[in-house]
Order: structure tokens, then C-alpha cells, then sequence
């Protein structure tokens, strides 16, 4: 599969790391595809990924993930052209996040009666949008593996099949099946669970070894 991502960041390096290594084709969407901390990052990754702009990464994908700042996403969206989202799957792994003050955790800059989600799928109306891999961090976005026990992953879309596919994506680096929440008005809660997981890691010195189980009985 050819797929898309758009950032360098944290997110982005993991997930195109982990796709990867399964065999997917990837392209990284940055601003700077010739910068020396790009071809660093591209070194760090390995083998299966190149770098390439933003519009060029998301014309290559045929699943494209969001992977930057939730407030830089219209912006990302704009320099990578929406044209080029039309009828592909689209996974938004952002938060909306605004930070205020140094050491101090983000606050979401929308909720409750809208979400990040919701929000990038009004900007790609042709896209078929699933926010997922927004709840934990990205060391354990691959693989994740908590002393022989595995959190659960969330999502929510608007697009049952989009939805399938994600599901598999995510089994494939190593979870669980996913839990389907529903539409992606389901992103207003999502969200605000990944502002548990922030708050968690701010209050416990930055340890980013915790994520989420559905219990059931």
C-alpha cells in the first residue's frame, strides 16, 4: 500500500517507520524535503521511506495520515492541496492543541460541540476521514506492549470501510482489533481522552509508558 504522512514529527517518524517495516510504500510530506535534519530523520527510519512535499506525499498516498500539529492541520492541508485527498482515506492522528505556557500541559482549542476531526473532514469533504492513533504517544504507537498486555485503540469515522482498512493497519503494528466509536463526531470525545493521556504524562515526569484498556466483565 502507498501511503502518505504528513509530518516529521514524532508521530510521523514512528508510523512511517512502522509502516515501513510491514512492507508499505511510504512518503513523508514536509516544507523541506532537502533539509539536512530531514535526510537525518529519513537515515533514523530506515530503509522503505523518502521525503518529499507535502502535496507530492499526499498526491503518493492512497491512505494519508495527518501526523502534525492539530492548529497547523488547515494549513497543511492547504500546501498539500485538497484536490489530492479526494476519495482516499485519510487517518487524523492529531490533537487540537494550543500550548500556553512552557511546562505547563496544552489546553484543546475546540470541543464539545465540534472536534479536530470533524473539522479536517468539513476541510476534505471528499476524503473519507478516521481519527485514530490519537490516545497514546508514540513510543508505543508500534507494537505497543505493556508487560505481555496490549491497550486498546479508538477510532471513529464516518466511512464503515475506511474504517476496515484503518482496523487492519492497526492490527498490523501490533494491536488488538479496534474499537469502532462510531462517526467521526465521536473525534468530540477522543480528543478530549487524549487530554488524559497529556495531563497523565505532565503529571508523572514526563513518563510516556501509559495508554488505555476497555475492561469488560
Amino acid at each position: 500500500m502507498k501511503i502518505g504522512i504528513l509530518g516529521t514529527g514524532d508521530v510521523g517518524r514512528t508510523l512511517a517507520g512502522g509502516f515501513a517495516a510491514l512492507g508499505h510504500e511510504v512518503v513523508i510530506g514536509t516544507r523541506e524535503p532537502g533539509a539536512e535534519k530531514v535526510k537525518a530523520l529519513l537515515e533514523q527510519i530506515g530503509a522503505g521511506v523518502r521525503a518529499a512535499s507535502f502535496a507530492e506525499a499526499a498526491q503518493f498516498g492512497e491512505v494519508i495520515v495527518l501526523a502534525i500539529g492539530g492548529v497547523n492541520v488547515e494549513n497543511a492541508i492547504r500546501l498539500a492541496g485538497a484536490e489530492h485527498f479526494a476519495g482516499k482515506l485519510v487517518i487524523d492522528a492529531t490533537n487540537p492543541l494550543r500550548f500556553d505556557a512552557p511546562g505547563q500541559p496544552p489546553v484543546l482549542t475546540v470541543g464539545h460541540s465540534d472536534s479536530g476531526g470533524e473539522q479536517t473532514q468539513r476541510w476534505l469533504p471528499a476524503a473519507r476521514v478516521v481519527k485514530a492513533f490519537n490516545i497514546v504517544g508514540h513510543p508505543h504507537m508500534v507494537a505497543p506492549d505493556f508487560n505481555g498486555d496490549k491497550p486498546d485503540m479508538f477510532i471513529c469515522g464516518n466511512d464503515a470501510q475506511a474504517k476496515q482498512v484503518v482496523d487492519g493497519l492497526i492490527r498490523a503494528l501490533g494491536w488488538p482489533a479496534s474499537i469502532d466509536l462510531g462517526d467521526i463526531t465521536k473525534a468530540r470525545y477522543l480528543e478530549p481522552l487524549a487530554m488524559v493521556w497529556i495531563t497523565h504524562l505532565f503529571n508523572n515526569g514526563f513518563n510516556p509508558n501509559h495508554a488505555f484498556k476497555l475492561l469488560h466483565k
